[in-house]
């Protein structure tokens, strides 16, 4: 069993906080602020240029891809990082979309679900528009996915777990399903990396995409990365064709070819800070096991759940009460939930809130307890028994909520 009272410890916590947004953005782990810190005085301050080749910097998108492929269930040599969630969302569906189109042109459907996150939606609508092949976007209903993958799907785009309510689609059905129709899959793991078991391999997934600054802790704005399936790496031809993709970058050649296998994958110059902060963040899962942190999790959800709705009658359960159908995450719905988060934060318990009305909170075992959940709700329950939400300040909206 893991130990999560040691865990804990390697995260640095604001006094007087109890913090349930780990899902949007980790806290900071001690040994990413020591390596950024080292790196920086070091390799960037005393090697300068020199750092690409003695601190083996352009190595890190495939070493650290390899760190985060083992959380997800990637083999060796198939995930690297960088750029943004979004771009490796378009480089993804986009190369989903060529090797569906050699198999079957007359396929033009990309099926998603109106529980994606919608950056992904606006990649594929974007990427449509500009491909111009008469593609088109189908959404429907998270529970509709499964009947609707049918011989007109060129590519499934589906995030595992909902952003809002925390569902979690069934990779290994629904990947199945769309092979036996003959479409490939893209899968978004923002809300599964690092939250749930998860195994890309097993799953038979052509592609997956996600985030590193939710439960893997990487810090605001850490690099993305990609998966594409072994018996792809050869085959899928990026969209974004960056000088590091190249197969010899430093050829200069002016014409491009793709690099060897997920080295295609790579665009521009890598965030050799933010990989470092990243690197450091993922020690913390040294020793780990993501079933240990499965469990933990839906025990800490339910225990959530089963207070909440004793002492909140008012706030209604959003999110799937079955512990093995739902992410991380909880949401509770209420017409004033942008109130009472702001007013929930004012107290210390920082959430967050998702329109329309979800009030959303995530557990991360690595760094929240029993205590933790209790002591949020007990201030949660003073809030709305004594309205303490209805206040002009918790109504102001802030740009980001």
């Amino acid at each position: 069993m893991a130990d999560f009272e040691r865990t804990r410890q390697l995260f640095h916590m604001p006094e007087g906080v109890i913090y349930l947004d780990g899902n949007s953005l980790g806290p900071l782990p001690l040994a990413a602020r020591e390596r950024v810190s080292r790196m920086m005085q070091d390799e960037w301050g005393e090697m300068l240029i020199r750092g690409w080749n003695q601190a083996n910097w352009m190595a890190m998108p495939r070493r650290i891809g390899d760190r985060v492929g083992r959380l997800i269930g990637a083999p060796a040599g198939s995930v690297v990082m960088g750029d943004t969630l979004s771009i490796k969302v378009y480089q993804a569906l986009a190369s989903a979309i060529d090797i569906a189109a050699e198999k079957d042109p007359s396929r033009k459907i990309i099926l998603s679900d109106n529980g994606n996150f919608p950056s992904d939606l606006y990649m594929a609508e974007g990427l449509i528009a500009y491909l111009d092949r008469g593609y088109q976007l189908k959404i429907v209903d998270p529970e509709e996915v499964e009947t609707a993958i049918d011989e007109t799907v060129a590519v499934t785009m589906l995030t595992e777990v909902d952003y809002r309510t925390g569902r979690l689609h069934d990779m290994k059905a629904l990947t199945a399903k769309a092979h036996s129709q003959g479409a490939l899959c893209v899968w978004d793991l923002a809300h599964s990396a690092g939250a749930l078991p998860v195994d890309l391999l097993g799953a038979d997934a052509d592609f997956a995409v996600g985030c590193t600054y939710k439960y893997l802790n990487g810090g605001p704005g850490a690099p993305a990365f990609i998966y594409v399936a072994p018996r792809w790496a050869e085959r899928a031809r990026p969209a974004l064709s960056g000088w590091l993709g190249h197969e010899k970058p430093f050829a200069f050649d002016l014409n491009y070819r793709p690099g060897d296998g997920i080295d295609r994958m790579r665009v521009g110059t890598p965030p050799i800070l933010a990989l470092a902060a990243l690197d450091a963040s993922l020690d913390a899962w040294e020793g780990v096991e993501l079933a240990d942190v499965r469990a933990k999790s839906i025990a800490l959800c339910d225990l959530f759940i089963r207070l909440v709705e004793d002492k909140c009658p008012s706030l209604t359960l959003g999110s799937p009460r079955d512990g093995t159908k739902r992410g991380s995450q909880v949401s509770f719905l209420h017409a004033e939930g942008y109130a009472i988060m702001q007013a929930l934060i004012a107290r210390g318990v920082i959430g967050d809130f998702r329109a329309p009305n979800a009030i959303r909170f995530g557990f991360t075992p690595l760094y929240i307890s029993e205590r933790d959940v209790e002591g949020a709700v007990d201030i949660l329950a003073d809030i709305m028994t004594n309205n303490l939400w209805d206040a002009p300040e918790f109504k102001q909206k802030a740009l980001v909520t």
